[in-house]
């Protein structure tokens, strides 16, 4: 096992931190599978309905505003397809980018009283997140290509790209969640804002009604916000239409992959300390 002396002189190197970093992260995939499966498992041991309840959120958002749109009570704009598989989509990868937000900080959350006790690397709690989104993801693209025959959707070699969207506006969440993890664990004050944001920040973003076409503030937002592409590409690629955000798409997700390794150090160097404090 790997010694380490601790003296009042020791100081950060950044780069033996990133080294470090990667060496944990490749180590840690077994220990995150374990603890992944044990997750899972946990989660619908004692429940009726079991893995169901990972498609009622998206279903029951989607159905509340195909009822709104039909009976008129919301008037949606043309959308360019039929509005539930709209909706539909929309939810579904929404879903997926709020759980994957909140994914870091529940796992730490849940791995605490264990990393107070047995020294491991804390990156496990991540990719064990990680593991559980795929898990869902999975079943998700399962429930919409049902979805999809249900309203005669036409297949596409588009739609071989989709789960590759999902993943990637997964990973976009967890690189968030890693900025937010270690405030929302000090003060839980945070995650209730977070969570209050992201309900507001639904409504600027093309989830359940399409981008307006007329020029007007909630249009800037919409093209300005970095969830939009994500959104945008994978009705496109379930419909096979020509992809419209597709620069912003890989913009969004390059630098995401730029600032992921500033999130993991920031999360590496300030997890001990919040176990400390706890």
């Amino acid at each position: 096992m790997q010694v380490r002396t601790y003296t009042s002189k020791n100081t950060i190197s950044f780069l033996n931190l990133i080294g470090d970093i990667f060496k944990d992260v490749y180590g840690s995939f077994y220990l995150a599978k374990q603890l992944a499966v044990r997750d899972i498992k946990a989660s619908y041991r004692q429940s009726i309905l079991g893995i169901l309840w990972m498609f009622v959120n998206p279903i029951t958002t989607a159905l509340v505003w195909i009822f709104l749109n039909n009976s008129g009570t919301v008037k949606i704009t043309d959308t360019g397809m039929p509005y539930p598989v709209f909706a539909f989509t929309g939810t579904l990868l929404w879903s997926l980018i709020i759980e994957a937000i909140n994914t870091p900080a529940q796992s730490t959350r849940s791995g605490m009283g264990m990393m107070s006790k047995v020294n491991f690397p804390k990156e496990a709690l991540i990719i064990s997140g990680l593991f559980k989104m795929i898990f869902d993801t999975l079943a998700k693209i399962a429930l919409l290509i049902i979805f999809l025959v249900m309203y005669e959707i036409h297949f596409t070699w588009y739609l071989i790209l989709v789960p590759f969207v999902m993943l990637g506006s997964i990973f976009f969440g967890i690189v968030i969640g890693l900025f937010i993890t270690p405030f929302s664990l000090l003060y839980s004050d945070i995650s209730r804002f977070i969570s209050l944001g992201l309900r507001f920040l639904m409504y600027a973003t093309p989830v359940v009604y399409a981008i307006p076409k007329e020029e007007s503030f909630i249009r800037t937002a919409m093209l300005l916000n970095p969830f939009t592409p994500l959104l945008q590409t994978m009705r496109e690629l379930v419909t096979g239409q020509e992809l419209t955000m597709l620069p912003y798409f890989i913009g969004v997700l390059a630098v995401s992959l730029l600032i992921s390794l500033a999130g993991l150090f920031f999360y590496r160097i300030s997890i001990p300390i919040i176990i400390e404090r706890s």
